[in-house]
């Protein structure tokens, strides 16, 4: 199944009548509730979805994350959430945001991993679609209750413990969060700072263009290749939270790797002192 839809392909898909459910996944660090921007302006008939309690176990305030900040939903729960944007079985997902689809890859994945198999992602997130001038809404949209069923397991993933032996066993571990958090200069939401030993960094603001669209799969292959991921290598990668892991996920996937992600990433190695840190600009 395609990973990318362009705009005009989107407004095309929704004209021909084919059955398609669009869903809203704005969602900032510093802004995770999106829904007054979606609110003032969405792709007509678009679902919110709700990155911090429907596309993840939501962690309570003031609780240690010690399986990191975005675990993770539980089957039962997404496909109750699934259901109420009104996906059917059968039927094409796609999801979009305002952030060069950061947050828009963390649906992909997760729909994915739970047995949606056609999912796509907006190439260029809400930008693209107001910059193809083509028409947006405004207000909530409440759709009609979907039925599909999900199952686990999809995609490949990984644990911290597999996470802990991942290059030690040959494989390629991939830190997708910005330089500075990896080399452990700066630290501001998780209790240490420094990466995962053996991880190397791409940030995932490489994989996309001044826009916000993914650059081309000869392109983002030989960056990674140029990073150090290896012919033939397992591929694993992990973010903050894994939220921009999926990112570099849809990355690795457009360039032609297999990658596995590790869901718990930086803010449950973090929260378990006994696992070693790294610091400063190598692996």
């Amino acid at each position: 199944m395609p990973l990318l839809i362009a705009p005009d392909d989107l407004a095309a898909l929704i004209a021909s009548e084919t059955p398609v459910r669009v869903l809203d996944v704005r969602w900032r660090l510093d802004a995770p509730d999106g829904r007054p921007a979606y609110l003032e302006g969405h792709l007509p008939g678009a679902v919110y979805v709700d990155l911090d309690h429907e596309l993840a176990d939501h962690v309570p305030t003031g609780q240690q994350p010690v399986d990191g900040r975005h675990p993770l939903p539980a089957l039962e729960a997404l496909q109750a959430a699934a259901r109420s944007w009104g996906i059917d079985d059968g039927e094409v997902v796609v999801v979009y945001d305002d952030l060069k689809s950061l947050s828009a890859a963390r649906a992909w994945w997760v729909l994915r991993n739970a047995g949606v198999a056609d999912v796509r992602i907006l190439d260029g997130a809400f930008r693209a679609w107001t910059d193809a001038g083509l028409p947006v809404e405004r207000g909530e949209v409440v759709p009609e209750p979907g039925t599909v069923t999900l199952t686990p397991d999809g995609l490949p993933s990984i644990d911290i413990d597999a996470a802990a032996t991942w290059t030690r066993d040959g494989g390629v571990l991939l830190d997708a969060r910005a330089g500075e958090r990896y080399r452990g200069e700066v630290e501001p939401v998780d209790p240490r700072a420094g990466h995962i030993p053996g991880a190397i960094n791409t940030p995932t603001t490489a994989n996309v263009d001044e826009d916000g669209r993914f650059l081309s799969p000869e392109v983002l292959r030989d960056q990674f290749l140029a990073a150090g991921v290896t012919e033939g290598a397992a591929v694993a990668t992990y973010c903050g939270s894994g939220v921009t892991a999926a990112h570099n996920a849809v990355a690795l996937t457009l360039a032609g790797f297999e990658p596995v992600l590790y869901p718990g990433s930086w803010s449950e190695w973090a929260n378990h002192p006994e696992r070693p840190v790294a610091t400063g600009p190598d692996a």
